[in-house]
């Protein structure tokens, strides 16, 4: 081998040596990123699924305080409805009560309002039944009153004491409206027994 040869033989093995470094750098240094970027996908990954996760449980959570609110809120509607059903109920069966016992009914009330004086008003059906001794079993009861002739429909059931412009209103409605707290509770127990 020549002179000139080995000096290119030379220069070769230095630039196959240099490649072979720059080579191995390069190497290491794509190791050193691929392993960075694999550890930081990892880091991502694992970030969102835990805010995935957390997401997940806030609106499970979310949604179970909404349905439980829908079901407290369904489930009071539907009492409330019975509850009026059976009140409706009471009114329409006070208002059937053969004549004896809806008399005796409106005597009681009057226990509530007595030493009171006027015209008492019925509606025209109960005022074809009042009975005869009406006025008399009222004066019993310490209300000092006559009864109207002439009917006053606006009164669906029971009846109304006037004395002037002061009115007591005697209805059953009116009375149901006025006990309906009470009337509620017993009903809700009654119907809502756990």
């Amino acid at each position: 081998m020549s002179n000139g040869e080995k000096i290119l033989s030379g220069i070769r093995q230095e630039c196959d040596e240099k490649i072979a470094a720059v080579n191995a750098e390069t190497e290491t240094a794509c190791q050193e990123i691929l392993d960075s970027a694999k550890k930081q996908a990892k880091e991502i990954t694992e970030s969102a699924r835990y805010q995935l996760e957390e997401q997940s449980a806030k609106l499970l959570k979310a949604h179970q305080s909404k349905s439980a609110l829908e079901k407290r809120n369904m489930l009071l509607k539907t009492r409330r409805m019975e509850i009026d059903k059976a009140v409706q109920a009471i009114l329409a069966y006070m208002i059937n009560l053969p004549d004896k016992v809806y008399f005796e009914l409106v005597y009681q009330m009057t226990k509530h309002i007595s030493e009171k004086e006027g015209i008492v008003y019925f509606n025209t059906k109960d005022l074809a039944r009042v009975p005869k001794n009406f006025e008399s079993r009222l004066a019993e009861t310490g209300i000092h009153a006559i009864v109207s002739k002439v009917p006053d429909d606006s009164i669906e059931s029971g009846f109304i004491l006037k004395n002037g412009d002061i009115e007591e209103n005697m209805s059953f409605a009116s009375v149901i409206a006025e006990k309906r707290e009470e009337m509620e509770d017993l009903i809700g127990r009654e119907l809502f027994k756990a």
